[in-house]
């Protein structure tokens, strides 16, 4: 509502104030002093009202029943010209009087009679009200019939939404017990093919030594008990102890005598485990890195923050300064965090990059020279996801393994589990594995990166 009717506490309280009436003295007419008003409306005809009428008595509003009530107002008198305040002035919103409004302070202001601009007032509180019935009807509607209707299909939907993470879980539950059962007899049959086999191994062994003491022993005392003449005549016999020490043969180690570490491998646990480490809310944050400066390419700049590698097609006009940790002719470098415990995760944003390896390798991996125990993947020393001419492979000891992509990555996220002997090349947007290792690593790794083209970053 405009400010205009905020005058209307008229509508509740008495039109004429009864102590300006005693000091005036003005005792006249009832007519001359009262404005008798009785407004009734009945505008609404939406059904939801249920027949109801809205009728205004004395500036009270009252929904029942059409019945007319009729009442007295009586009116203010002006201050200055002692006349009823019959008229409104719009222009400074107050009452005023019809002399105020020919000679007085409201000449040529916007005025109205006072029962015109009231009846004006109560019309439009009639239309506010109405539309304040018709919005608590439409609230009750809503409560009744919509939230009433989505409280029963919450329940229904959380209940199916129960019932399907249930389902999920226990399909996934029956699967790892499938393959743990699996694995475990797999592991349980080789422990015991291995055993079987130290325990031949064993046996034959053993016997073995028995024959060799046995003719050490015979040959032992022939040498020390045989006259020379007794000595020359026992040449067969010392041939035979000769030639059944020689057929023992020498004790050598093989596979046969090792488990199998395919026996628990599984595509299925490897990409559980691999889901669990990525996406389960436990899964491990971002270590904290930065390239060693110390180990940097002359074919490489690095960014003050010791984040990015960019590569440089030309060799600098100064070469850097000597060091033994850095790389002198390969376009690598390492990182100075030293992992040998634990499990870590890291990201490289690679970018269009068309050539860049990323990956570990061990801290006593050669630094110098153009051969490839200074090359990454091209050593027993490195293990890394590799990019060149738009092919993705993993590298190690000079062997490249294929790796199909559905999309080319912007980012590589590594993960290295210690314990487990794992090491995972990861997609961090599709958080789809690339390619996994399975290595018992003996030394420390270094975080490991190489750059032909463009700028590799460290995300943190």
């Amino acid at each position: 509502m405009s400010a205009e009717y905020g005058l209307f506490d008229l509508a509740v309280v008495s039109l004429r104030d009864s102590e300006q009436e005693g000091d005036s003295g003005m005792k006249g007419n009832a007519d001359d002093h009262l404005y008798n008003m009785d407004f009734q409306t009945n505008k609404s005809k939406d059904p939801d009202l249920n027949g109801s009428t809205f009728s205004y008595t004395n500036g009270t509003m009252n929904m029942g029943s059409s019945s007319e009530l009729t009442t007295t107002d009586e009116l203010k008198v002006c201050s200055v010209h002692e006349l009823p305040l019959d008229r409104y002035c719009s222009t400074e919103g107050k009452l005023t009087c019809s002399l105020c409004v020919t000679r007085g302070s409201c000449q040529g202001h916007r005025v109205t009679e006072l029962v015109v601009r009231a009846t004006a007032v109560r019309n439009q509180l009639v239309d506010i009200c109405e539309k304040m019935q018709l919005q608590s009807l439409r609230i009750e509607r809503f409560i009744k019939h919509t939230l009433t209707a989505k409280e029963r299909a919450v329940q229904v939907e959380a209940s199916i939404a129960r019932e399907r993470v249930v389902a999920q879980v226990n399909s996934v539950r029956e699967a790892l017990e499938e393959e743990e059962q699996r694995l475990l007899e797999a592991v349980q049959r080789e422990q015991e093919r291995v055993e079987q086999c130290l325990l031949t191994q064993q046996v034959h062994w053993n016997k073995a030594l028995d024959t060799l003491t046995q003719a050490r022993t015979r040959l032992v005392h022939t040498l020390t008990h045989s006259t020379d003449a007794a000595l020359m005549s026992s040449n067969q016999e010392i041939s035979d102890r000769i030639e059944e020490a020689e057929g023992v043969g020498e004790p050598r180690d093989t596979q046969h005598l090792n488990v199998c570490r395919e026996c628990s491998d599984s595509e299925l646990m490897l990409g559980m485990w691999a889901s669990a480490m990525i996406l389960a809310p436990s899964a491990h944050s971002l270590i904290s890195l930065r390239f060693d400066e110390r180990t940097v390419s002359p074919l490489l700049s690095l960014s003050p923050d010791g984040h990015t590698l960019t590569f440089i097609p030309k060799r600098r006009g100064q070469a850097p300064p000597y060091d033994p940790a850095r790389f002198d002719s390969w376009p690598n470098a390492l990182c100075s965090y030293a992992l040998s415990s634990g499990t870590h995760a890291w990201l490289l944003e690679v970018g269009t990059s068309a050539a860049f390896k990323v990956g570990v390798c061990y801290s006593s991996m050669e630094r110098k020279g153009s051969g490839n125990d200074a090359r990454l993947g091209y050593n027993a020393k490195s293990w890394v996801l590799s990019h060149y001419d738009g092919n993705f492979s993993f590298c190690h000891s000079g062997c490249n393994v294929a790796i199909a992509m559905v999309k080319r990555p912007s980012r590589v996220g590594l993960l290295l589990d210690w314990s487990a002997h794992t090491l995972l090349f990861y997609d961090p947007d599709s958080k789809a594995v690339l390619h996994a290792v399975r290595q018992v690593f003996s030394e420390p790794l270094l975080p490991a990166c190489a750059v032909a083209d463009q700028s590799v970053s460290i995300v943190h």
